[in-house]
C-alpha cells in the first residue's frame, strides 16, 4: 500500500474539533449577531425589514472607518492609501445601493402590517448616517436635536463639528501643492455647511486642464465625485423605496417622508467639482 502524502486529496477536509480554538462564530460574534433580528409582530416581512437597515448600520460603520482613515491620510500627504479607502467607501455605499432593490421586493400591504410597531423609530435617527454627512460636509446643525441622540452620541457628533470634512482636507491639500485656494475656503467656520466658493472652481479647472501636471490632486478630485455618484445613488433610491412602499404617507419619524426625502437629493457635498465640469 502507498502511503498518502500530506498534499494527497484524500486525506484533505475541514478541521472537525475546535475544543480550546476560536471558531468563525466566535471571530464573527455571530450569536449575537443573529440574535439581534427580534420581530415585534408575526408579519412575515418584519424580518426583511430588520435586516436591511442593520446590515446597512454595519456598512456604514465600514464606511465610516474608511472615510475617516482616508481624511486622515490626506491631511498627511499620503494620497495613495487615500485612494484606496475613497474606492473602498464608493464600493461600500454600491453596495447599499443594491440593498434597496431586496426592501423593494417589500409591498405597500406588507409594510402596513407592522408599520404601527415602528412607533417614532425612523432611519433619520441613525446617527452613523448623521455621521457620515457630517464627515463628508453636510454639516446641517439642526439634525443635532436632542431628542434624537444619547449625550454619548451627541457628543460624539458635536466633536464631528469641530474637525475638518473630507473636502476641507481636500482643498487644504491643494493648498499645500501651491494652487490659489481661496481664504474663505480654508478658513471657514467648520461647524456650518460648506457654501461653493468661485475661486475654488477656476482651481479645480486649473487642476482639469493640465492633469499631467496634477495628477495626484486630479485622481483625488475623481475619487471624490466617484463617491458623492454613489451618494447621490442611494439618495435617489431611497427617495424611490419609500414613494414606492408607502407614497406620500408622512414618515415615522416625523418628516414629510417623499417630499422631505427629495429636498435631500439638491444637497451637493463637493459643489465645485460638479461645476468644473461646465467650466472646462
Amino acid at each position: 500500500m502507498t502511503a498518502r502524502g500530506p498534499d494527497d486529496p484524500a486525506t484533505e477536509g475541514p478541521e472537525k474539533h475546535f475544543d480550546g480554538a476560536m471558531s468563525y462564530g466566535d471571530y464573527l460574534s455571530l450569536e449575537t449577531v443573529l440574535g439581534a433580528q427580534r420581530p415585534l409582530t408575526s408579519a412575515h416581512d418584519e424580518m426583511l425589514f430588520i435586516i436591511q437597515h442593520q446590515t446597512s448600520e454595519l456598512w456604514m460603520r465600514l464606511a465610516i472607518h474608511e472615510i475617516a482613515a482616508a481624511r486622515r491620510a490626506i491631511a498627511g500627504d499620503a494620497l495613495q492609501p487615500a485612494f484606496k479607502m475613497l474606492t473602498r467607501v464608493a464600493r461600500v455605499f454600491e453596495q447599499l445601493n443594491n440593498s434597496w432593490d431586496v426592501l423593494r421586493t417589500m409591498t405597500p400591504s406588507e409594510y402596513t402590517s407592522f408599520r404601527g410597531a415602528l412607533g417614532q423609530s425612523s432611519g433619520l435617527q441613525s446617527w452613523q448616517y448623521r455621521q457620515i454627512e457630517f464627515m463628508v460636509g453636510n454639516r446641517n446643525k439642526a439634525m443635532l436635536c436632542p431628542d434624537a441622540y444619547s449625550p454619548k452620541t451627541r457628543a460624539a457628533l458635536q466633536a464631528e463639528l469641530a474637525r475638518p470634512s473630507l473636502y476641507d482636507e481636500a482643498l487644504r491639500l491643494v493648498a499645500r501643492n501651491g494652487l490659489a485656494v481661496p481664504r474663505e475656503a480654508l478658513a471657514r467656520d467648520l461647524s456650518s455647511p460648506y457654501q461653493q466658493v468661485e475661486g475654488v472652481i477656476e482651481v479645480w479647472r486649473t487642476i482639469y486642464a493640465a492633469p499631467e501636471r496634477y495628477w495626484s490632486l486630479y485622481e483625488l478630485a475623481e475619487k471624490l465625485v466617484d463617491f458623492e455618484d454613489y451618494f447621490r445613488r442611494w439618495r435617489f433610491n431611497h427617495v424611490t423605496t419609500v414613494e414606492r412602499v408607502i407614497g406620500f404617507k408622512r414618515g415615522t419619524g416625523g418628516t414629510g417622508g417623499v417630499s422631505y426625502l427629495k429636498r435631500m437629493l439638491e444637497v451637493e457635498l463637493f459643489p465645485e467639482l460638479w461645476r468644473v465640469r461646465t467650466a472646462l
